[in-house]
């Protein structure tokens, strides 16, 4: 039995390890990494990217923000506007590791043909935790209004092909 606990151990770190990255890509389903959008109305779109396991906050971001660049160029806009945001979800940390220790309480006592005698324990315990294949962790909500002519200045609004450029160089 003890031969096996270090085998599974690593055999469970190493699949803690390997999760898929985060592409920009459509979602396979419902709950898959990836975005989907919603058109609310003409140049109106609720904009949703999931992120896998692992992916920072800002990446899952920068991804619906892109989505939003793309939607607003293939329907002829030039910028939109960021009009609601809603992240949910929390960064995955990864693989964690605890290790405690504890001292049971002493005492004496009668300890039949033995006589008296003090009696105490010490333990050692050790705890990991991974996310097994949980799906995703991070997802951003974005509501964006499209409009075309010079930008609005304004820190909601974005230029689409800025936002292609700049983000979907690093894609």
């Amino acid at each position: 039995m003890k031969r096996l606990i270090l085998p599974v151990l690593a055999a469970l770190s190493l699949a803690a390890c390997a999760t898929a990255p985060t592409l920009y890509q459509p979602a396979a389903s419902a709950r898959a990494v990836g975005f989907s959008e919603y058109r609310i109305e003409q140049g109106r779109y609720r904009i949703t990217f999931q992120g896998g396991p692992g992916a920072p906050a800002a990446q899952v971001t920068d991804y619906a923000l892109l989505r939003a660049a793309d939607l607003a160029l293939a329907d002829g806009y030039d910028w939109f506007r960021v009009a609601d945001r809603f992240a949910q979800g929390q960064a995955d940390r990864g693989p964690q590791m605890s290790v405690g220790v504890g001292s049971g309480g002493g005492g004496y006592g009668y300890g039949g043909s033995y006589g008296y005698g003090r009696r105490s324990g010490v333990s050692v315990g050790l705890s990991t935790s991974f996310a097994l294949g949980g799906g995703p962790s991070m997802t951003t909500t974005l509501e964006v209004i499209m409009g075309k002519g010079p930008r609005p200045a304004d820190s909601d609004v974005y230029d689409a092909r800025d936002v292609r450029q700049s983000i979907g160089a690093r894609v």
